[in-house]
């Protein structure tokens, strides 16, 4: 088959989106299908092959991010002369709105994953609000896909129960065979360089924003110190907007000894990082799939994180790692649930179940290695391609028996 993969942000910005459709397409090529990648241009930026770069508005825009020109005739272009099978698209909006025009003009089924929450990510512009809406404009949107994938199951229900309109697959992003062979020699002078002589060393990954919940975090590993005392550190990794103001909180908690802001770190050292760790913090509630929690896995770090959508299709207490509750009814039930997490940190490390826990999480990762997943997109791409032309054939003989009758 010959995809046209389409997204609004891809290498060098980092995140979940660009990690996903770089491994979806490397999968998919290595079974012999031909993938074109259509993707904004961005500072610093490597040439490759059966890549198309198309507008920026803006670019170096919150980290890096480009804002894309989705209106560019280039993409049009490129389309046209590719001949394409099919259309996976990867953003409701903006390249979104053109893959939906491309599928219509030239005929072509559209798939559409839908791998982010936006409803969660409103307030960034003022629009907390609209809410609301989304389920509304998701009906509308999807409706016109010939399939929509979801990554994790929780999802996926989600989406039926929002109704719409097109079947719904789950096709989680994969891990590619380098992620479960960490450094090893790397990962033991990073956790001499980290750890400083304290006993444990906890890593987490995330780009520093708001819905990341990293505040919820950095309380909670105030309350394990006040019970444990200063023997740990945390490496956080990631940049963002946030960074000052939780550098402020870990300022405002004494935690500065504790705490290290490491940054961006590139995507094939994460690994090592995880696997220099004794357990894998998770405070995120935003997250469709959370693929640091399956690169954490497949280094062979369990995983503390905050029960939420995408997280408990991942972790199994007592198998890969734990889970606690967050309800944030009010702050003194966020003050109460920091405290729980705080305690099942704690719960871990008394209980010394750190080793049986690495073992679990390593044989969880190897369910998403990329080659399984990408025969399952293999298979669902078929599937959507068949669907189209039923619906295309039903489509002319409706027409031709009004014309006939």
């Amino acid at each position: 088959m010959k995809i046209a993969m389409m997204t609004n942000n891809y290498k060098p910005f980092v995140a979940g989106v660009p990690i996903s459709v770089e491994r979806l397409t490397k999968g998919l090529r290595e079974l012999g299908h031909q993938v074109v990648v259509f993707a904004p241009n961005y500072d610093g930026q490597e040439q490759e092959r059966d890549l198309v770069r198309y507008g920026a508005l803006l670019k170096g825009v919150a980290g890096g991010f480009s804002v894309p020109n989705h209106l560019d005739p280039k993409i049009e272009r490129h389309f046209r002369e590719g001949d394409f099978d099919l259309i996976h698209v990867h953003h409701p909006m903006m390249i979104g709105s053109t893959a939906r025009y491309l599928s219509w003009k030239y005929q072509v089924p559209l798939v559409y994953t839908y791998h982010t929450r936006y409803e969660q990510y409103l307030h960034y512009i003022g629009l907390s609000g609209l809410k609301g809406i989304m389920p509304v404009y998701l009906r509308n949107t999807l409706k016109r896909c010939s399939m929509v994938i979801a990554p994790t199951p929780a999802i996926r229900d989600y989406l039926e129960e929002v109704q719409i309109g097109a079947p719904v697959e789950v096709l989680p992003t994969g891990l590619l065979d380098s992620s479960f062979c960490p450094d090893e020699d790397n990962a033991a002078r990073l956790r001499k360089k980290l750890c400083g002589g304290r006993e444990f060393l906890f890593c987490t990954v995330a780009r520093l924003a708001k819905e990341k919940n990293l505040e919820f975090l950095i309380e909670s590993l105030w309350f394990y110190k006040q019970k444990a005392g200063s023997s740990f550190k945390l490496a956080l990794i990631g940049e963002g907007p946030y960074r000052s103001k939780l550098l402020n909180k870990v300022k405002e908690l004494g935690m500065e000894q504790e705490i290290l802001f490491v940054g961006q770190v590139p995507n094939d050292a994460i690994k090592n990082y995880c696997r220099a760790s004794d357990l894998f913090l998770f405070p995120s509630r935003s997250e469709t799939q959370g693929i640091v929690l399956l690169e954490a896995m497949a280094a062979g770090t369990p995983v503390l994180a905050l029960k939420a959508t995408g997280t408990e299709d991942i972790v199994v207490d007592g198998k890969n790692g734990y889970m606690t509750s967050a309800s944030w009814a009010g702050q003194e039930e966020r003050r109460e649930e920091e405290q729980i997490f705080a305690g099942k940190l704690m719960d871990i490390l008394e209980k010394k179940e750190l080793s049986f826990l690495s073992q679990g999480a390593y044989q969880s990762a190897c369910e998403y290695q990329s080659s399984r997943i990408a025969r399952c997109a293999e298979k669902y791409y078929l599937d959507a391609v068949w669907a189209y032309k039923e619906k295309k054939s039903r489509f002319s003989r409706n027409r031709l028996a009004d014309m006939l009758y």
